[in-house]
């Protein structure tokens, strides 16, 4: 089974948080959050296209800066989702550094931010390279999804952390599976043209649509679908969640955009025996977490950004994690 996607956290998970979502075919990565980018290989950061931003906390946007120093020179155009005052802090962010050397004859690098709530976007502003990073104002369409891709599309909550935090979910449309023998019983090779055939099932191409898997050798849509070599399946659902208080308008709206994924990233970073800590501070713990991870049905679920006064008791952390997540008996002894 091949996915559209592999994920990957970029640290350790005492570290700031971020998640890589880099598709296995073509020149793209997409990134949830903005913390620390320093692991990440020049060439990974200059694939991503869209970075989702869960609030501007500095552990969740210092990144900002290298995305920006990497990108600078190229004519690239990376867009930014973040919740309300993502715009303003893309300025800000701007306005710190000194421009004289760009000018008309620069790459046009751009960064388009949004500003997006659950009515869909307040606000879009554009900072051109050749303009000196000055904001421009831009229509803000109301469309309810973040992102809506020919192949994915990426879905948002908006959760309370004393401010507002976004979570995040990767839906692939379709997953398209190759059945190798079949592909062998049609005298096809593996090969890069199967991709293009993938991405043709996703965007509903025309059954008379060709490929060229060897020279002098085709092959339509139709006669791969209708052989059983390319085969339809459930697309993959990733969440990504972090920094939100335990609370029961948050578990519904978690478990909800989380129900039934693939796999969930939530953050869980405090013991239990300090879940009054984890409370003052609007921020689960490892049980917590778990609990939600199980109530929202994932299939698998990976903690995230651990505190750093357990920098000694990892082990605790996740052990108190997955027996909430794998028991149906256990309960949250501040549950709401």
């Amino acid at each position: 089974m091949t996915l559209l996607v592999q994920p990957r956290l970029v640290n350790e998970p005492y570290s700031d948080p971020a998640l890589l979502l880099d598709f296995r075919f073509g020149a793209r990565s997409i990134l949830f959050d903005l913390g620390d980018l320093s692991p990440l290989s020049a060439r990974e950061i200059l694939r991503t296209t869209h970075v989702f931003v869960s609030h501007m906390h500095v552990d969740h946007f210092f990144g900002f800066d290298r995305l920006l120093r990497l990108c600078l020179y190229r004519e690239k155009q990376l867009s930014l989702v973040g919740p309300p005052g993502i715009g303003d802090a893309v300025e800000a962010k701007l306005h710190g550094y000194t421009w004289n050397l760009l000018d008309e004859s620069s790459p046009n690098f751009s960064i388009v931010a949004s500003d997006w709530t659950e009515d869909g976007f307040l606000a879009r502003s554009t900072f051109k390279a050749r303009n000196a990073f000055a904001r421009e104002e831009q229509s803000a369409d109301h469309g309810e999804l973040p992102l809506d891709d020919a192949e994915f599309h990426v879905e948002a909550a908006t959760l309370d952390h004393g401010i507002a935090s976004l979570a995040f979910a990767f839906q692939e449309r379709v997953r398209i599976n190759v059945h190798k023998a079949r592909l062998d019983d049609l005298g096809l090779p593996v090969g890069p043209w199967l991709s293009e055939a993938k991405k043709a099932v996703r965007v509903h191409a025309d059954a008379e649509t060709e490929f060229m898997p060897t020279e002098g050798r085709s092959v339509s849509l139709g006669e791969l679908l209708e052989a059983g070599v390319l085969q339809r399946a459930r697309g993959q659902r990733i969440v990504y969640a972090t920094d939100l208080a335990y609370h029961s308008e948050n578990i519904a709206r978690l478990c909800r955009l989380a129900r039934g994924a693939d796999r969930l990233y939530i953050e869980g970073g405090f013991l239990e025996e300090d879940r009054d800590l984890a409370a003052a501070k609007k921020h689960l713990t490892a049980r917590q977490a778990g609990e939600i991870a199980r109530r929202a049905g994932v299939h698998s679920a990976q903690q995230i950004h651990l505190s750093a006064r357990y920098f000694d008791r990892e082990a605790e952390l996740h052990e108190e994690f997955e027996q909430a997540f794998r028991s149906p008996c256990w309960r949250s002894a501040n549950q709401h």
